[in-house]
């Protein structure tokens, strides 16, 4: 039987200065959420594995997260964060050459002004360093930086890519579009994978339904089929909007439908693949 996985999720150990992004909206996830917690999620969702995500942009947190892992046998993995846009960027990742439980490297490029960060010429330089090194890169995005993403992900064909929360579309708003052809064109480029997450809070957290979202998974399947998706908790974040077992359960009964080896894939198989778990 293929291992269930939970490839997105967070850890930390809270305070306002670094958790300035949890706002007053967000103050039920102002605590720690450690991986004792983690488990117990786990445990109650059937979930056997996991993939930590970064939160922080420092190398502290990542070298925390891989430390974690390293004592938690359930954390498969972890996608740091490195300054993929600093010059010492390949001296920096010399460290983590014998941390084989890092798997990948995200950047906050939903937070940056520039909305063209994805496409600068520092941060390309990092991606071009990466190049060999086997490890996934995770696109933080918004839908509005899909045109960007789909230049950036062109220049790179060997690499290996996620997309984080189908980008973030405007559920609560009911937008579609421009956002789904955008998905439907990135998912064109076969080595993009699509991360089936955080969809609870683009929605309005009180008072969205299954059939709310039900329009944009379907589009995120249509884009990428049922073999390039990844299902993630973005745990702790999703509690403002949804339980962990709620949100599985969820995801459970709307790909009941698809075959055995389809499900097998986006629950577990896909990501254990591309992230080599």
């Amino acid at each position: 039987m293929v291992e269930k996985i939970d490839a997105h999720h967070h850890l930390w150990r809270y305070n306002a200065e670094e958790y300035g992004w949890l706002d007053e909206d967000m103050k039920a996830i102002r605590r720690d959420f450690l991986p004792k917690d983690l488990m117990a999620e786990l445990a109650g969702a059937g979930i056997d594995g996991t993939v930590a995500v970064q939160a922080r942009q420092t190398l502290d947190e990542t070298r925390w997260l891989l430390d974690l892992a390293e004592e938690n046998e359930a954390i498969r993995g972890v996608v740091g964060w490195a300054p993929i846009a600093g010059e010492d960027f390949p001296g920096v990742m010399e460290e983590f050459e014998d941390r084989p439980k890092l798997k990948g490297l995200r950047h906050l490029i939903q937070s940056e002004e520039d909305e063209n960060y994805i496409l600068r010429a520092d941060f390309n330089a990092g991606m071009y360093a990466m190049r060999g090194s086997g490890l996934v890169y995770d696109i933080l995005v918004y839908e509005r930086q899909l045109l960007q993403t789909i230049e950036f992900v062109d220049e790179y064909p060997e690499q290996v890519f996620v997309l984080d929360h189908i980008a973030k579309p405007k559920i609560g708003a009911g937008i579609l579009e421009p956002w789904a052809e955008n998905m439907r064109e990135l998912g064109l480029r076969q080595n993009v994978w699509c991360k089936v997450s955080g969809l609870v809070t683009e929605a309005d957290w009180k008072n969205w339904t299954p059939e709310t979202l039900k329009p944009y998974l379907d589009v995120a399947v249509d884009a990428f089929g049922a073999e390039r998706l990844i299902v993630g908790s973005d745990w702790p974040v999703c509690l403002v909007a949804s339980g962990y077992t709620q949100w599985f359960d969820l995801l459970r009964s709307y790909f009941a439908g698809f075959t055995e080896n389809e499900r097998d894939a986006v629950f577990g198989g896909t990501a254990i693949n591309v992230y080599q778990l």
